[in-house]
């Protein structure tokens, strides 16, 4: 914000001052959630709600065009299912919830609250995969799931969060491999081109890789803070799952074999990483691809003859472009509106007044740098939506500008620690693949491998925490 520039809302704390509070502040007043009376599940108010409804419909149409059909399954797994691959089960038992009981009586097995469907896609696809002709299957599901954390926080962590899954069988490892990278760069492309987060695109070492999973690919994008999030991921179990569950097709040569699978998803966490890469001490700002309302029309001295007439008539032109659009000719304050609609991260605002009217025009408001633009209502549609597409541009250039000033270099165990105690940020730093180092560097630095990512460059030969020989550059840091 330039120093000129008035704080319309000062309800917000400043995430100089405390940014785990400035979050915790926007998400409340912004509307999103509210707190229920299970602890750590939250309520998502309608106007949190419309931006997974847009993230969802952006989606869910990105993953039809690729061959993909969304089916639903059960919220419950017998524990005898769960328990049929054994590195799964091991990785979700710590959070897993369980029902005992249906009304007075005590069951017979265990039910699972799922917090993954791995499990009862196998079992499904058991039942309807008997050939090569029945392959692929490429399912989704768009649904909830429950985690029981320990610690939580609205969209980052809650212990019951909406999501999709994506469960996809194939005939061969490169078929099943060419999905799990097709899916990743789907999730890469809606980041950046929609949400205007730039992410790093690379695969999780052995220690962070989905519990079963043969390889697990990640979209790992950088907050305003320097914390990482894990946007997205996409795995490929081989034929590992397929086979605990007893999956089998005859082939074209007539012999028996086992499918390869995929599991990939995105959850509301998407939501968080929205406020935590773009918000101000004002609020929200939201990229015009999944914000609620893309323009907000204010009338500045409605009671004045024509005002609402032009108001409403600009509405109606930009909706008929497809613009989501709301006009406010409510009695607050145009003062009042102005901070309400800054908060809830609108794109752009539209005020128009008597002088405004006489003179033909209009003006346009920028939220994220509250540039101001004095429009002739003819130009109003070309307008909107050059605006709308800088400001998109504008969130990512910033965001990319705020990971590039982030991002450092260590060669040597004491820099690394040197530099994960002085800044928030990537660290990019050799490594030599095994464990123990990885260990080392958590305990010793506070850091976690992110991801290996597939497009940088290695920075050296030597691994970063032991000096042996180093195979992989590797992404450190901190996350939420």
């Amino acid at each position: 914000m330039a120093a000129n520039e008035k704080k319309l809302v000062e309800q917000i704390t400043s995430m100089d001052e405390d940014f785990a509070k400035w979050y915790t502040d926007i998400v409340k007043k912004a509307d999103l959630i509210d707190y229920s009376s299970v602890k750590g599940c939250m309520i998502i108010r309608p106007y949190g709600y419309a931006i997974w409804e847009n993230i969802q419909k952006i989606l869910d149409s990105r993953f039809k065009e690729t061959g993909v059909e969304n089916v639903y399954m059960p919220m419950f797994i017998p524990e005898s299912l769960l328990t049929k691959e054994k590195d799964h089960v091991e990785g979700f038992a710590p959070e897993v919830a369980w029902v005992t009981h249906g009304g007075h009586e005590k069951l017979a097995e265990r039910l699972c609250v799922r917090p993954t469907s791995e499990t009862l896609f196998c079992e499904h696809y058991a039942n309807i995969i008997k050939s090569y002709r029945d392959l692929p299957k490429v399912y989704n599901q768009w649904c909830s799931v429950v985690r029981w954390e320990k610690t939580t926080r609205p969209f980052l962590r809650s212990r019951e969060f909406l999501w999709q899954e994506g469960h996809t069988m194939h005939r061969t490892a490169e078929e099943a491999e060419a999905r799990t990278v097709q899916m990743l760069g789907v999730y890469a492309d809606f980041f950046e081109n929609d949400l205007g987060i730039p992410v790093v695109k690379g695969q999780k070492t052995d220690k962070e890789k989905f519990a079963g999973a043969v390889a697990t690919y990640t979209v790992e994008a950088l907050m305003h803070d320097g914390k990482a999030l894990q946007g997205g991921t996409s795995h490929n179990f081989g034929c590992e799952f397929a086979k605990a569950f007893g999956i089998q097709f005859l082939d074209s040569d007539n012999k028996l074999k086992a499918p390869y699978q995929t599991s990939w998803g995105v959850s509301t966490r998407i939501i968080g990483g929205i406020i935590m890469t773009h918000g101000d001490d004002s609020g929200l700002v939201l990229p015009p691809a999944v914000a609620p309302i893309q323009v907000v029309i204010i009338p500045v001295q409605q009671h004045k003859e024509g005002v609402l007439d032009a108001a409403s008539a600009i509405a109606e032109r930009l909706k008929a472009i497809g613009v989501r659009v709301k006009l406010d000719d409510s009695d607050n304050s145009p003062g009042w509106k102005f901070s309400e609609y800054e908060m809830k991260g609108v794109p752009l605002r539209v005020e128009i007044g008597p002088r405004d009217l006489a003179e033909n025009k209009c003006v346009i408001v920028r939220r994220d740098n509250r540039e101001k633009a004095f429009v002739n209502l003819d130009e109003l549609e070309s307008a909107v939506k050059s605006g709308l597409e800088a400001l998109r541009k504008a969130l990512y250039e910033k965001a990319l500008k705020n990971r590039e000033n982030r991002t450092f270099v260590a060669e040597n165990l004491e820099e690394l620690k040197k530099i994960a105690a002085e800044n928030d940020g990537y660290i990019k730093a050799m490594w030599c693949g095994d464990l123990e180092c990885e260990l080392k560097l958590k305990e010793d630095a506070d850091v976690t491998s992110r991801c290996m990512p597939f497009d940088m460059e290695a920075i050296g030969t030597k691994c970063v925490c032991c000096g042996r020989e180093a195979k992989k550059l590797v992404l450190w840091g901190k996350a939420y």
